[in-house]
């Protein structure tokens, strides 16, 4: 019998990245070993040497269970478990996921490009010393070896606050659960906290000047750099 070539096509079966396959072997793991919420997955190190792969992409695969909520990733502790979920569930989170990343990304060049320009024209020096406040929070993680998430967080904050924009401000926090996903991964990229800092050096001298534009344009150009994350690839 021919099939009529005028039919629906078959479309590829897409080939699971590298890290969705680590990600279904820790979840094995766990189950295998019965670890339930407070236990530690074993060292980095140590579990990169058992799968086979580098550090650095078993790090991505162990921010994607963090962004998900199923590990908690802390500086000197490593990956500790908070929840044990089913394999299925945990994929079909991380296709979500993926899928409302640009939007994420879309948001915060809509409000946070817009944010530093009015904090560039209204920021008093007790905003300006918050700013600073938050620069030296994050350059100190980074010098410890984290990866200066809760500096970030703060700066941002201090950023947004510096606006004086209550209204801004409230769409902010309306989104920053989102925001966290994209600053877990975009500062597990190798080099990033740093590259993350210096860019967070340039909006605050743009607003220290009190140059609008160019605080515009520095957080435009931060937002280009923290949105190249493994999962949008």
């Amino acid at each position: 019998m021919r099939v009529n070539a005028a039919g629906p096509s078959l479309a590829r079966v897409a080939r699971p990245r590298l890290y969705e396959q680590l990600m279904k072997q820790i979840l094995g793991y766990i189950e295998a070993e019965q670890l339930g919420p407070g236990d530690h997955l074993p060292a980095e190190r140590d579990l990169a040497e058992r799968l086979g792969v580098s550090r650095a992409t078993l790090a991505q695969a162990l921010v994607a269970l963090e962004v998900l909520g199923v590990i908690d990733v802390q500086h000197g502790t490593g990956a500790v478990l908070v929840y044990r979920p089913s394999i299925a569930a945990v994929l079909r989170g991380l296709r979500e996921h993926q899928n409302r990343l640009p939007e994420i990304v879309e948001a915060r060049s809509t409000l946070e490009v817009k944010l530093a320009a009015l904090a560039a024209a209204r920021r008093t020096e007790e905003d300006m010393a918050g700013i600073d406040a938050a620069l030296e929070v994050m350059a100190e993680e980074i010098g410890s070896g984290d990866r200066g998430a809760r500096g970030d967080e703060l700066f941002h904050q201090a950023v947004t606050a510096a606006a004086h924009s209550p209204v801004l401000a409230q769409l902010m926090a309306f989104i920053a659960e989102m925001v966290l996903e994209t600053r877990l991964e975009s500062l597990a990229q190798p080099g990033r906290p740093e590259q993350s800092l210096a860019s967070h050096r340039r909006i605050a001298e743009a607003i220290r000047a009190g140059n609008a534009e160019e605080a515009a344009e520095a957080m435009q150009a931060h937002i280009t750099l923290v949105s190249d994350v493994a999962l949008l690839k």
